[in-house]
């Protein structure tokens, strides 16, 4: 372990204690990656050095990419261009600085970044960030290293063990690994690229760190995935365990109040896990299942392999089961070959399912996947026109969404202070932040509210 050089106290002959180095980290994209950076930052803390959020202080600079669109990619170009320019004052100033760039886009393009990117020292993918003590020493040692390559058995053995500290620096609401990757290659997507094939986190791992987390204070846990539902392991019964049977094991965890997981795909939300949403209170009422277009004709050229109706369908089934469910999904309007029609036929499915919330993007060709290479791509000013609309949409639904909340009572945990003095911020069971009187309840407490008004992006509560 490297430190920033000891002074020694001439008075008293005191050592001073020695300052540990700090790393910066940048997230883009998804909640997987919020869980990764965790995992970078828990594997450097072994190695002395401190997370801070004031990327000046920092002697490390860590991207933690996405590779979803190809804007985001760029802006991550565009960024180390900036923190080049930082890296150049700190070394004309005697103080070392080295940049990475991990996640989905160190993966996909490797040592390109390396090219393209003079500054960079290290690329590390996703899988193999607990060797990033070893990298570092290695940079150190001379030369840029690329770290990529990883062993698919070895895919969930170096996950952080969590600790009663981390739950009281990060909040008593916890996400939990339990898959990676993904097998059903939609052609406007990179994550089979970058993320590899689906691979399923052994039942005794995720129930072993889901008590670790119970037992630190933790409250609710979101199960995470590129696709979750198709989550599949052998249980301790013998029998081949499904999401909704890992879900009813969760349930049984003393501690653990509330139970979520993200994201679906419609084809593998099968019997068992819609049977949980009706048995378990503890499994909130909020779903995200991205559906990506209403079209027919462009569902299939997206390869989702299921029709309008039959998300349709599958979604009377998850409401039949229960009731107070609210809908989240995932659209992208401007796919190649993309007509009017087609772009109304998603309009109409937004206007029939009624979301509480939705992301919305325009279709962005990524290399290597086959809608980059399909022909009649649509141009860029009308896919910003049907952007615009169906975000319009969406905005409305969302806000009659929040507005159906006014009067209502419900539970809402409770996980950090608010921005302003004498507030607390809650979690409602339909993942709206709820501002409460900071005596309404300490942190990790759920408490019963009335909702008495709308804020732009939350809900003003009461205590019952």
């Amino acid at each position: 372990m490297e430190l920033e050089t000891l002074s020694l106290n001439t008075e008293n002959g005191a050592e001073t204690a020695p300052a540990p180095k700090k790393v910066f980290v940048k997230t883009y994209g998804c909640q997987m990656n919020v869980y990764d950076s965790q995992r970078m930052t828990d594997a450097l803390a072994a190695d002395g050095y401190a997370a801070t959020e004031i990327i000046e202080d920092a002697d490390l600079v860590l991207l933690n990419t996405c590779h979803i669109r190809e804007r985001a990619a760029e802006k991550v170009y565009s960024e180390l261009g900036r923190i080049r320019e930082l890296k150049q004052e700190k070394a004309a100033a005697g103080r070392e600085m080295l940049i990475g760039v991990a996640g989905c886009v160190a993966q996909a393009e490797g040592r390109e970044i390396i090219r393209r990117a003079p500054a960079v020292d290290l690329v590390i993918g996703p899988q193999t960030y607990h060797r990033l003590p070893d990298v570092l020493r290695r940079v150190r040692g001379g030369g840029r290293v690329v770290e990529t390559e990883y062993a698919v058995e070895d895919k969930f053995e170096h996950l952080p063990q969590p600790k009663r500290a981390d739950v009281a620096k990060r909040g008593v609401a916890a996400f939990l690994t339990v898959q990676e990757g993904c097998d059903k290659f939609c052609t406007f997507c990179v994550v089979p690229y970058t993320r590899g094939s689906e691979v399923s986190r052994p039942v005794t791992q995720i129930v072993a760190e889901a008590e670790r987390l119970a037992e630190a204070g933790v409250r609710e846990v979101t199960l995470l995935g590129q696709n979750v539902n198709a989550w599949h392991g052998e249980g301790a019964d013998g029998a081949e365990w499904g999401l909704g049977r890992l879900l009813y094991r969760l349930a049984e965890i003393p501690g653990i109040a509330r139970l979520r997981y993200t994201t679906s795909h419609p084809r593998d939300m099968d019997d068992e896990l819609i049977a949980a949403h009706r048995d378990l209170p503890t499994l909130m009422p909020y779903l995200h299942l991205p559906v990506q277009s209403g079209s027919d004709r462009i569902l299939k050229a997206m390869n989702r392999r299921h029709k309008a109706v039959d998300y349709l369908r599958l979604l009377d089934r998850v409401r039949a089961a229960r009731s107070d469910i609210a809908l989240s999904g995932d659209f992208i309007v401007g796919f190649p070959g993309e007509t009017d029609a087609d772009f109304e036929d998603t309009m109409r499915l937004v206007r029939e399912v009624g979301y509480a919330s939705a992301f919305s993007f325009k279709y962005s060709p990524r290399p290597g996947t086959p809608g980059a290479e399909m022909p009649d791509h649509v141009p860029e000013k009308v896919k910003d026109e049907r952007l615009h609309t169906l975000q319009a949409l969406l905005v409305e639904q969302q806000q009659a969404f929040t507005q159906s909340m006014v009067g209502r009572t419900m539970t809402t945990l409770i996980e950090k202070p608010g921005r302003q003095a004498g507030q607390k911020v809650g979690r409602s069971p339909w993942l709206q932040p709820v501002i409460v009187d900071e005596k309404a309840g300490e942190i990790g407490d759920i408490i019963e509210v009335r909702i008495t008004h709308p804020g732009f992006n939350s809900l003003y509560a009461e205590p019952i």
